[in-house]
């Protein structure tokens, strides 16, 4: 089995799918790795480190012909893939709700598409959930970014000339994301509160040192959707808690937000209006910017100032670390294939169970339910 490894083409993407570690662990359980050229550089993986690690090092052509296996972060566009054989496994972030047409393209070339975002949030599969391992980093990154930004110190310092009172930080979605963030924001010396619309994070949010924000008696509370996702709120709850948000929000130094809804628009958490409460110099970072926002006024891949506050929207945080995220994805990958390895056929060979909740196409056709029912 020859596995491919490709060299990010998108805008902004430092990442890799295969670091040395990980081919190395490819090239133990029998298999062939083709590197495309300085597929890593980015990431600080050079090529001769993979061919160290036991792989072969050339141009995408190359690395293409007689793959069966191809890694990626992000989808490849389809033109990039000449010489890729039908039956060929591409396992990658695909984005298959945002970029659906480039799945019916996937499946008109005959590849097998896996998304590993599709992942099944099961314990077993815990090892290979990338979007688990990406937004831990996201969440620590958007603390860093928002005390970069931030024109004042984080903890309380008593000096001889005063006391510098702790920034005050709020963290909206309590998911991978938003916990990460609520520690890193804690070991900063911020005072910290959080919010979610799924009750069984309350006790997460405490065992972190932070303040719950949590609207209370309203139906609907729970929140959780499939696979430990939040779901949409009655518009009971979402009254409550915008006159809760708007409330705390202007007492806030720092608010983060995570919220994401699979296949949706992310939900609008914070209006225009809000954000005029905050105090200049406030600081908020949407780490939903590319799936629509959770912040009025956001911008893809900019910071602006809106009403003295600036709203940082940065694109593919976990790009920005991309060393560690490349490190863990790469992993989680490996985690995956090797997961399902068969010695006697030299490759992998998927259950029902995790093979059909990531496969989005085979034999020509997209055949992902998830990806069907959405239309």
């Amino acid at each position: 089995m020859k596995i491919a490894v490709l060299k990010e083409q998108a805008a902004g993407e430092r990442r890799v799918a295969a670091t040395p570690e990980t081919v190395k662990k490819f090239v133990a359980l029998g298999a062939d790795v083709a590197v495309e050229q300085s597929a890593g550089e980015a990431a600080c993986c050079s090529d001769a480190a993979y061919r160290d690690a036991g792989a072969n090092v050339g141009s995408r052509a190359d690395v293409l012909a007689g793959a069966g296996i191809v890694l990626a972060v992000q989808g490849p566009d389809p033109d990039s893939l000449n010489g890729i054989e039908p039956g060929s496994w591409l396992v990658a972030g695909l984005n298959p709700f945002g970029e659906r047409a480039r799945m019916d393209r996937y499946a008109e070339m005959g590849i097998e598409a896996l998304a590993m975002e599709f992942m099944p949030r099961i314990t077993r599969a815990q090892s290979m959930d990338i979007l688990s391992s990406q937004s831990n980093l996201s969440g620590y990154k958007a603390v860093i970014d928002a005390a970069a930004e931030y024109g004042r110190a984080f903890p309380m310092m008593m000096t001889a000339a005063g006391t510098v009172s702790a920034a005050r930080v709020f963290i909206m979605g309590v998911g991978v994301a938003g916990l990460q963030a609520i520690a890193t924001a804690r070991r900063l010396g911020a005072q910290v509160s959080a919010t979610d619309v799924r009750a069984a994070t309350k006790e997460q949010i405490q065992s972190l040192g932070a303040k719950p924000i949590f609207v209370e008696d309203v139906k609907g509370i729970e929140g959780e959707g499939t696979g430990g996702y939040a779901t949409e709120m009655s518009d009971e709850y979402k009254k409550a808690q915008a006159e809760l948000v708007s409330s705390h929000i202007a007492k806030q130094d720092i608010v983060i937000t995570t919220a994401l809804i699979p296949g949706k628009p992310a939900p609008r958490l914070i209006s225009d209006a809000q954000i005029a409460t905050m105090r200049p110099g406030g600081i908020i970072v949407d780490l939903a910017v590319e799936q629509g926002g959770n912040v009025e006024g956001a911008v893809p891949g900019e910071i602006v100032t809106v009403h003295g506050v600036k709203i940082m929207g940065h694109r593919n945080v976990p790009s920005r670390l991309a060393a560690d995220t490349s490190a863990l994805f790469a992993r989680n990958l490996f985690n995956f294939l090797s997961a399902f390895w068969d010695k006697d056929a030299g490759k992998p060979v998927l259950d029902t169970e995790i093979g059909d909740a990531v496969r989005v196409t085979k034999d020509g056709k997209v055949v992902n339910e998830r990806l069907l029912a959405a239309g």
